[in-house]
């Protein structure tokens, strides 16, 4: 396999090229038992807040009448686009906030399309591949933080063939490029800047201080030589999603962080027992996502470092208010491919954490705090002492968080933190269609996840070998469109062990398919979309929906144009698209300013030589407002 091939390949190819699943030797049972279960999409197909009996499947609103209720959307929905730009509704505009390589501070190098810049500037720029961003008022100032999740080797380094790196300095640049950037800024008469110079301004890279926190801190699996405390890492990785806890910091998540290792010898170091189960699970070996790492930083390497890999996967906490404070990653909220973290309140003020897992069959988690927050009092303790769950839907359109105790899973504290996804398999989790974005609604005791899309499904078991057979929210064998799932928690209590579930949407093409891949009755021919990805409510509580899927516009994903931002009224269940993305580009990451008149976006990973005709692309924040400067949302 060469290093080209390597470089297109995504995060889920390459796991299953390294770690093949086994095939499904049942395969004609799996698909009569999907066929058998057409029926029963009916039922868990209810659009809005209001459209059904939870529990009973019982439809008292159609969508005829879903579709004739008040409109709340403020915009005219605009078509798809296969273009290289930003497409917007009528009466709204867009303007480049931050790019790939634009100064944090003076004196910061001017980007560079023939190098791309160098490792020495690479952590004093805005950094590559923006995605989940928060935002935060502090002192009157507007301040963001934003992932950078991975990096675009043959773009980040178009002077190497192939992009691969071939030396340390490289190699100390990709590290730089990625992570989180907190930034300062303003609302001038040129539009939206980033405010140079900023006591806030920060960078946070591969190579940043962290602190370990909760059971698994200290533990025998996470000390290396470096750290024999085991309680003190270096750097945060993959971060895509985000969240914002009630106190006023920013959670990123670190995702596809297996990829970053690899090793220089075939002899494997001596390894704790189950790290060699852990490594199959998550998917690390010698070779990583060909970032080279281990060959020039021996801290990626597993065969002198078979421990560090369990040092990432975790949410980190950052105080974007604080830029002496160390990050901390939370080892109670579980180790696996994290994609966002959704907190929320439960009534007696326990801290409430939901999570997905974004691989394929993998499980949704929930982290409820021993402790309860209130305004103005410490929260230390309350992301590291409590308890995680995984989700199980059953088919009757109801559902259970099964706790992750030594009872319940045979395995201690630590080494359910650690190796969360194993815990899962042993209690019988659920799998899931890749959980991407999880929300929870303002003004309903309601949550939604993102199930991307799931190719496998009902085709080969997951990496664990726990079964994927079609299932109560994941309906469709080799799903190619993705869904977004919806959970009411009993009582209306997001801590409560119980909750209902069904399905606000199931995406698919009405203009290529009929039946179940054509999507449910709210996906139409004026806004069809696939692979559901980033999702944010508002505070009117409509829910924005944004893409990450096939824009090639042929075949299964005929007229479905680029890559977009919907936005869909829970109460009707009516979607309609805002914004369409330039081609080749996912468009994720979506907060607001503090008086709401201004909506940040990500573009990441853009075709061509968007967004300023150089020849790179660079991918950006973007802002969008109203002409007459209105509120968004």
């Amino acid at each position: 396999m060469t290093n080209e091939f390597m470089n297109e390949l995504t995060a889920d190819e390459w796991d299953e090229q390294n770690f093949p699943r086994a095939e499904e030797n049942e395969f004609d049972r799996v698909v009569e038992r999907a066929i058998s279960r057409r029926g029963f999409l009916g039922g868990v197909l209810a659009f809005g807040s209001a459209a059904a009996v939870m529990g009973t499947g019982v439809l008292s609103l159609s969508m005829s009448e879903a579709k004739a209720s008040t409109s709340r959307f403020a915009f005219k929905p605009i078509p798809t686009y296969t273009d290289a730009t930003v497409h917007v509704p009528e009466g709204y505009n867009w303007e480049i906030l931050a790019r790939w390589g634009d100064a944090l501070v003076d004196g910061a190098e001017a980007f560079n399309h023939e190098t791309g810049g160098s490792a020495a500037g690479a952590d004093k720029v805005f950094g590559e591949n923006t995605d989940g961003m928060e935002s935060f008022q502090f002192q009157s100032k507007q301040l963001l933080a934003i992932n950078h999740e991975y990096a675009n080797r043959k773009i980040n380094l178009p002077q190497n063939e192939d992009g691969a790196p071939k030396s340390a300095e490289d190699v100390l640049k990709l590290q730089h490029l990625q992570g989180v950037v907190v930034i300062e800024v303003e609302d001038g008469d040129n539009g939206w800047s980033i405010v140079k110079n900023s006591p806030f301004n920060r960078r946070i890279t591969h190579n940043t201080p962290m602190t370990l926190a909760g059971p698994a801190a200290g533990h025998p699996l996470l000390q290396t030589a470096a750290d024999p405390s085991g309680t003190q890492s270096l750097g945060t990785f993959n971060n895509c999603g985000s969240g914002k806890t009630p106190w006023g910091t920013y959670l990123t998540c670190e995702e596809n962080f297996n990829g970053y290792f690899g090793a220089t010898e075939a002899a494997p170091a001596a390894r704790l027992d189950g790290v060699d189960a852990g490594y199959k699970r998550y998917g690390i070996n010698e070779t990583g996502f060909n970032y080279d790492y281990h060959k020039f930083d021996e801290r990626f390497d597993i065969a002198k470092n078979p421990n560090e890999p369990h040092r990432a996967g975790w949410i980190v906490e950052i105080d974007p208010t604080d830029p002496t404070s160390t990050p901390v990653k939370h080892t109670a909220l579980g180790r696996f491919k994290h994609e966002n973290a959704e907190a929320v309140l439960a009534p007696d003020g326990r801290v409430v954490v939901y999570m997905g897992d974004d691989e394929r069959g993998e499980f949704m988690y929930r982290f409820v705090s021993n402790g309860v927050y209130a305004p103005g009092q410490p929260t230390d303790g309350l992301l590291d002492e409590g308890t995680l769950y995984v989700a199980r839907f059953n088919d009757d359109q109801t559902g259970e968080w099964l706790a992750l105790t030594p009872v319940t899973t045979g395995m201690d504290a630590a080494s359910i933190a650690i190796f969360s996804r194993i815990a899962g398999s042993a209690v019988g989790a659920t799998t899931m269609d890749r959980p991407e974005w999880i929300s929870a609604n303002p003004n309903a005791v309601e949550a939604y996840c993102c199930l991307t899309n799931n190719k496998n499904r009902g085709v080969k078991p997951n990496a664990g070998g726990d079964d994927t057979s079609v299932n109560g929210p994941n309906p469709r064998e080799t799903n190619k469109y993705g869904q977004i799932v919806r959970w009411r928690p009993h009582n209306e209590d997001h801590a409560a062990d119980t909750f209902d579930w069904d399905l606000y949407v199931m995406a698919g093409n009405p203009a290529v398919h009929e039946g179940p891949k054509a999507g449910s009755a709210n996906v139409n021919a004026g806004n069809m979309f696939n692979s559901p990805d980033g999702m944010a409510f508002d505070e009117t509580g409509m829910v924005w929906i944004q893409t990450d899927g096939n824009d090639s516009n042929e075949g299964d994903f005929a007229g479905m144009g680029n890559n977009q931002m919907l936005v869909g009224d829970p109460v009707t269940g009516e979607i309609q698209r805002f914004m369409t993305g330039p081609t080749g580009s996912e468009v994720t990451g979506l907060t607001w300013s503090a008086d709401r008149r201004s909506m940040f976006v990500g573009i990441q990973h853009p075709g061509g030589n968007w967004p300023d005709g150089g020849k790179l692309p660079r991918s950006s924040v973007i802002v969008i407002k109203r002409d007459d400067n209105g509120g968004i949302g």
